[in-house]
């Protein structure tokens, strides 16, 4: 209690006297306690440093085997792909290498069935072939479908043959005369000339073997890419001719193999290409029908810490850590010389070090344990108390802003402290029932912005809008009054969210009529657009309302409006002990008076000269060319109507 001059009451609160002397014992206990306490804590300050290091150093530990461990899987995956490369290069080498090679003529068949034997020893190739510098080419694949095809070029067009046959590398008869039979065979003209292709040219104009850059496969229009390998030598008559042996997987088809590579690891690794392009990643294996950025994901947070180290961080090998969306990875980087591309590889370190992590986190939690039993007793009885009383504070603040729902239950096993949470749930659930019947966000607004709650009021612009139901008096006559609620509580519940949607706040309702304010108590810049545009989209949404009705047999809501802008005086209004936050005047007024001229005009919306003023063109109006006489009114106002939002006029 305090005095009228803010300082505590005497009546309740004793005069100090003068502080008597502890005796020596009792001084003693006491600097026994805090001597004690002072020791404990050094002690136990002590102990959790050393544990703090102990669990440090077995986390670099873990760390450093994590990096071995994920540096094993990245090299498994190298050494792989290294060797998938370098039998892919001596296949072709071989290939070219042999004397009868030729697409076309007498050592045709005999060069088919050499490309598809090699076919069959190399089951990570999609393709391969060989074609020469006059336009011929013949090759075997294995994807889409296993067939051998010839094209023979004339000067004009060409001359495709495509022999099927089975897979070369199924399952079946031993006979390899058996295995290389031909099911159909199809033929065609067609405008390709393999001189144009991609690979073609790029291993003609090196004249030394390479893989090429990415290519469309022809045959399953998706992109591929291949080991290409020129081979110059000199036909019958004399004249020197360029053959190219190449084979080709597809890019789909590479990144299952990378998938492979991988082996069982948890983690995921990528090939890209030496302009940062994505020629494989073994966790989204599917068909590539254009190059991708590596954007995204993990694999785009890694290659953007790349390129954020420079040039070192694309041409030099590298072993980092990176965080991405929440999850720590361990990545690897090297380079692959034949070809230029990047490998990368990433692994969860939860999936790699989960295990080491846990068991590191259980030793410490099990020295912590020993540590704790000392203190558990006394913190156990502190917290007892402490911690519902620091809950049921944290709910009475949510109490005091008018925050009341879902609010927490605390019970206690102490008596004073479950009857404290008892009275705050009451005090909740009678604040719940009361806000039913009061602005509560109006009261938070005046609240945050310092406003007494006492009879106040204020000169304020607002725009003003009362909403009514067209022939709401013969709809309640002829319906059931539980039926009639239901309708009258939907339709409030929709107005009401319109409403908030573009800043109104609702003063009160009036049987069926609601008033709305924009501009109390809280300026609201652009008032008179926001009301306009909720008076169109409670217009729409009723429309939705009704068809709903009419199709369950009920009756329809037709909404009439009147909006108005001026001045008035806004604020708390009422008696010392019944307040009401509202907002009076002559524009008040007249707002419900263009609300209630719609009946006369036969309108919808009737906005005053003022909101029109404020519109400034940009929605759509009709001028009511006579003046309107008001009731209860001396003088006439220019009104328009608000039409539908379908015929927007734009500003001039």
């Amino acid at each position: 209690m305090t005095d009228d001059s803010g300082h505590p009451d005497a009546t309740k609160v004793p005069a100090p006297s003068a502080p008597s002397k502890p005796s020596t014992g009792a001084r003693l206990r006491r600097f026994r306690v805090d001597v004690g306490t002072i020791i404990c804590a050094v002690a136990l300050l002590q102990s959790l440093l050393l544990v703090a290091f102990g669990y440090w150093g077995a986390e670099q530990l873990v760390s450093r085997v994590g990096e071995s461990a994920h540096k094993v899987n990245h090299d498994r995956v190298e050494d792989n792909v290294l060797a998938f490369l370098a039998k892919t290069e001596a296949l072709v080498r071989a290939v070219a290498h042999t004397p009868s090679l030729h697409p076309a003529g007498e050592d045709g068949e005999q060069t088919a069935e050499l490309l598809w034997a090699a076919l069959a020893q190399t089951p990570e190739l999609d393709s391969i072939g060989v074609a020469s510098d006059d336009g011929h080419v013949l090759m075997a694949m294995r994807y889409p479908e296993p067939v051998v095809r010839q094209v023979l070029r004339d000067a004009d067009f060409s001359t495709e043959t495509w022999e099927y046959k089975q897979p070369p590398d199924a399952d079946g008869d031993d006979d390899p005369r058996q295995r290389y039979a031909t099911s159909r065979i199809e033929a065609f003209r067609s405008d390709d000339d393999p001189v144009h292709d991609e690979w073609f040219v790029e291993a003609q104009k090196a004249q030394h073997p390479l893989w090429t850059a990415p290519f469309v496969l022809g045959s399953a229009k998706e992109l591929g890419i291949g080991h290409a390998r020129p081979s110059r030598r000199r036909d019958d008559e004399g004249a020197v001719r360029t053959l190219v042996v190449a084979g080709g997987v597809s890019l789909g088809h590479l990144s299952n193999l990378v998938r492979v590579f991988g082996g069982t690891g948890h983690g995921h690794s990528a090939l890209l290409s030496a302009d940062h392009h994505v020629i494989a990643r073994s966790d989204q294996p599917h068909v590539v029908r254009a190059l991708e950025n590596p954007e995204g994901g993990v694999l785009g947070a890694v290659h953007a810490h790349m390129l954020a180290d420079g040039s070192h961080g694309w041409t030099d090998d590298m072993a980092f850590s990176l965080v991405h969306d929440g999850e720590r990875y361990k990545v690897q980087t090297s380079h692959i010389p034949s070809t230029g591309w990047r490998l990368v590889s990433w692994e969860p370190e939860d999936a790699l070090l989960g295990g080491l992590h846990r068991n590191v986190l259980w030793s410490l939690l099990l020295t912590l344990a020993f540590l704790a039993l000392a203190l558990f007793i006394s913190l156990r009885l502190s917290k007892l108390v402490t911690a519902p009383i620091e809950k049921l504070s944290r709910t009475a603040r949510r109490i005091g802003r008018l925050e009341l729902d879902n609010l927490p239950r605390e019970s206690s096993r102490v008596f004073e402290i479950e009857n404290l949470s008892q009275a705050l749930d009451d005090s909740a659930r009678s604040l719940q029932a009361f806000r039913k019947f009061v602005p509560v966000d109006v009261i938070k607004q005046l609240v945050a912005q310092g406003h007494a709650l006492a009879p106040n009021g204020s000169p304020r612009r607002v725009t003003a809008m009362f909403t009514d139901v067209e022939g709401f008096t013969s709809i309640s006559e002829s319906m059931d009054a539980d039926l009639l609620m239901r309708q009258l509580t939907a339709y409030f519940n929709l107005a009401t969210r319109v409403f908030a949607r573009h800043g109104g706040v609702v003063d009160k309702f009036m049987g069926d009529g609601i008033m709305v304010l924009w501009g109390a108590p809280a300026d609201l810049p652009d008032a008179e657009y926001q009301a306009c545009v909720a008076s169109l989209e409670l217009h729409e949404e009723m429309q939705a309302l009704n068809r709903k009705w009419r199709e369950e047999g009920l009756q329809e809501f037709r909404t009439r409006i009147g909006i108005h802008t001026g001045v008035v005086i806004a604020g708390v209004l009422g008696s010392s002990d019944r307040l009401s936050y509202t907002a009076l005047g002559d524009v008040i007024n007249v707002a419900s008076r263009i609300e209630s001229t719609n009946k006369q005009l036969g309108t919808r919306t009737l906005i005053s000269e003022a909101t029109f003023e404020g519109l400034g063109g940009r929605l759509a109006t009709r001028r009511i060319e006579e003046l309107v006489e008001l009731r209860g009114r001396q003088t006439r106002m220019v009104l328009y109507e608000l039409l539908d939002p379908a015929m927007p006029v734009k500003r001039p």
